[in-house]
């Protein structure tokens, strides 16, 4: 499994938008300023996005985007799996149940299960307030007289 750029800047834009959460609407020119990331990339991420219903937008002078929840109730998880559908390591874990005719016999299929249990469980574990946490805790401790 490999995570894409659309699901890499998904990701960091979502965790832009939970950082400056108290300032209201963001604008996305300066989303992709800080991120350093096209702002015509992100325009490509926010219908994924606004589908899914994770982001609340805003049009006009003070238009731009804010989350639609608080940042402990998004998982990366669920991030990534709207940017790149599923995150099974192996097509059969696709579809439940597995469609494969050699799931019966199949050797390697528990291991591809167990693999696809770890990656979702890992991710679905950390929220963008998890990664904002842990950000603010490593800028603390970063002091230097």
């Amino acid at each position: 499994m490999k995570i894409s750029t659309k699901g890499r800047y998904a990701l960091r834009m979502m965790l832009d938008l939970a950082e400056h959460q108290d300032g209201g609407f963001v604008a996305l020119k300066d989303i992709a300023g800080r991120q350093g990331i096209s702002k015509k990339y992100l325009e490509q991420i926010v219908p994924i996005l606004n589908r899914s219903d994770v982001l609340r937008t805003n049009r006009g002078f003070q238009g731009g985007y804010q989350l639609a929840k608080s940042p402990d109730k998004y998982t990366v998880g669920d991030i990534l799996r709207l940017t790149e559908g599923s995150l099974a390591p192996v097509a059969c874990l696709e579809q439940d149940p597995v469609l494969c005719e050699r799931s019966g016999e199949c050797a390697t299929l528990p291991v591809w299960r167990g693999l696809y249990k770890v990656i979702n469980e890992y991710l679905d574990g950390i929220t963008l307030q998890d990664i904002l946490d842990a950000q603010r805790a490593q800028y603390a401790n970063d002091y230097v007289i």
